[in-house]
């Protein structure tokens, strides 16, 4: 087998499809849920009444929203650091973000009571980072 760019024996190359803008999105919404993440979280820390959970509504997990700061805080820092290695091409990358983004839906459906219309936001960007670094995530290795 060839190689396109020079015509020589195959040397590991592959040729990109147009789907690598996937997982340059996939990293840049990584980078960008990890900062959201990061404010959601000082928020939780520095000025919890943000979060107004009503009388009837209770979180799935009844914790402190300081408490939750502190996670979403963490959270985001390692999102933004592994969106940043998936954009290098790093392997080990794509399955951490494949993890956290899978831990960042779950995390998100336990925060819905207490911000809605945020939670449905991060779970959606989740859902296609998933998508983007378990289908095409491979292709910025070469």
């Amino acid at each position: 087998m060839s190689n396109p760019r020079t015509g020589s024996a195959d040397s590991g190359y592959r040729e990109r499809s147009g789907w690598t803008g996937w997982v340059i999105f996939a990293g840049v919404m990584m980078i960008l849920m990890g900062a959201l993440h990061a404010i959601d979280g000082l928020v939780g820390i520095f000025k919890d009444q943000v979060y107004v959970v009503g009388a009837n509504n209770q979180l799935i997990v009844s914790v402190d929203y300081k408490t939750w700061g502190w996670v979403h805080l963490i959270f985001g820092i390692i999102v933004l650091l592994a969106g940043f290695a998936v954009m290098a091409g790093a392997t080990w990358a794509r399955v951490v973000g494949i993890i956290v983004a899978c831990l960042s839906v779950l995390l998100n459906i336990f925060f819905l009571a207490a911000f809605p219309l945020w939670s449905l936001i991060i779970i959606g960007i989740d859902i296609l980072v998933i998508y983007a670094l378990a289908i095409h995530g491979g292709e910025l290795r070469d």
